[in-house]
């Protein structure tokens, strides 16, 4: 089938100021929680994405009235969900589908959640097991989705997670909200806190000690009004592009900072990398500020351990910026790259080979030498968002035009990906096979 692509040229450095859209993580989160809360949750920069339009639409058809003011900015009348009509449809989205088992196994009623073929790739397991030790009514075909859920009474458990995960931690905390006794997860390294920190700021009875987190159920959420900052996944994109095209220098507004999404942001530091970072206040719990990148001379390190799960959505942008520094760079302890919307490592070296790259990929990682020249070329996205983007920004580095197929899918988490690139100099466009 025929579908938009990346047409991308050479050769200018990026330079400006640019915002990125809001933190997709927050934002699935503001409008399930927001849906949770007793009142009207106010939220601006949510981000308009494919993967979140799909938790949006979830809610509505849990009942849950949204007034949409813009694209970006809505308000979630939350209160009491009721039984929908139809399967909940998350499409490709594994966060949204993942927490709204969590909110939907304590509900009075019986659903189905279930998602795009690739969704039903991905596993559930993980969520299945914790979910059903709380006494949880949740069922599917080896594990995968679609997920039958049926009404059950809950209790709280203590479970520690065999790997750090947020979607999984954050499952069982929604959960425990309708469970009888404290929930207390204990993780084995460094996650994702979004859900810890709206929580709590919504006055649930939550606590945090080290690696133990602790919910009390009983407290009504409150409703929020609040701003969601932009998303440091998506900002990597154009950290990464400006340290590596000569003459580049950038500044990126309102991004999120929480400490454990920016661990791109100190390995790059480690490698080199000319970035200076500005605190300016909180957003739902979460720091933001701002980020000044100059184009850096890269070197080669050794990635591993608690950093991984700090940067486990940057892997894919990492792996171009690894491939331009100076000797050789290691990345071990990443096996769940391989079950996100594609095999991440597998074909993310795939197609870099397309391009000339060299690369050793191994069960957990990869290795390479660098530096490395990139040649342009005819690569594919494979409907996965931050292959598709991380592919451009390795055009922009190369010897050549280059094109990706599968421009749509950038926007499952940043919609005008190209045009921001484009304001800040670069030669990007979308273009319809058609188009030549």
């Amino acid at each position: 089938m025929a579908v938009d692509y990346f047409a991308v040229r050479p050769g200018n450095p990026l330079r400006g100021a640019s915002r990125v859209p809001g933190d997709k993580s927050i934002s699935h989160r503001a409008v399930m929680f927001g849906a949770l809360a007793q009142g009207a949750t106010h939220i601006r920069d949510w981000l308009p994405a494919g993967d979140t339009e799909a938790s949006l639409a979830a809610m509505r058809a849990l009942g849950v009235p949204v007034d949409r003011l813009s694209a970006t900015e809505l308000i979630v009348r939350g209160g009491e969900l009721r039984q929908p009509d139809a399967p909940l449809n998350l499409v490709n989205a594994g966060t949204g589908i993942r927490l709204l088992a969590g909110i939907m196994v304590g509900q009075p009623f019986p659903s189905v959640l279930d998602g795009s073929e690739q969704l039903r790739r991905r596993p559930m397991k993980r969520i299945i097991e914790p979910l059903t030790e709380m006494g949880a009514n949740i069922h599917g075909i080896d594990h995968k989705a679609p997920l039958t859920i049926e009404p059950a009474r809950l209790h709280g458990i203590h479970y520690t997670l065999p790997v750090a995960s947020a979607q999984v931690k954050s499952a069982i905390l929604l959960a425990g909200l309708f469970a009888i006794g404290e929930t207390v997860v204990t993780e084995p390294g460094p996650g994702r806190d979004h859900t810890e920190r709206m929580l709590a700021a919504m006055g649930v009875d939550l606590t945090v000690d080290g690696a133990v987190v602790t919910l009390r159920p009983g407290q009504p959420l409150r409703p929020m009004d609040f701003t969601v900052p932009g998303d440091f996944s998506s900002a990597a994109f154009l950290i990464v592009a400006a340290l590596l095209i000569p003459g580049s220098d950038i500044t990126l507004t309102n991004i999120s900072l929480n400490p454990t999404r920016t661990g791109l942001l100190a390995v790059l530091r480690e490698m080199g990398a000319d970035i200076a970072v500005e605190e300016t206040g909180l957003q739902a719990g979460d720091p933001v500020g701002t980020i000044r990148v100059r184009h850096s001379a890269l070197h080669a390190v050794a990635v591993g351990g608690d950093v991984v799960v700090r940067m486990i959505d940057e892997f894919p942008i990492f792996m171009v910026a690894a491939l331009a520094a100076e000797g050789k760079t290691t990345v071990r302890d990443a096996e769940e790259l391989r079950v996100k919307e594609t095999d991440r490592l597998r074909v993310m070296t795939a197609e870099l080979t397309r391009m000339g790259a060299r690369i050793q990929e191994y069960d957990d990682g990869f290795s390479l030498d660098g530096p490395q020249t990139l040649r342009g070329a005819h690569v594919d996205g494979h409907d996965d968002h931050r292959l598709s983007m991380s592919l451009v920004v390795a055009g922009l580095t190369a010897d050549g035009d280059t094109r990706v197929d599968d421009a749509r899918c950038a926007s499952d988490s940043f919609p005008g990906y190209a045009e921001t690139l484009v304001a800040l100099g670069a030669e990007v466009a979308v273009r319809k096979p058609d188009d030549g």
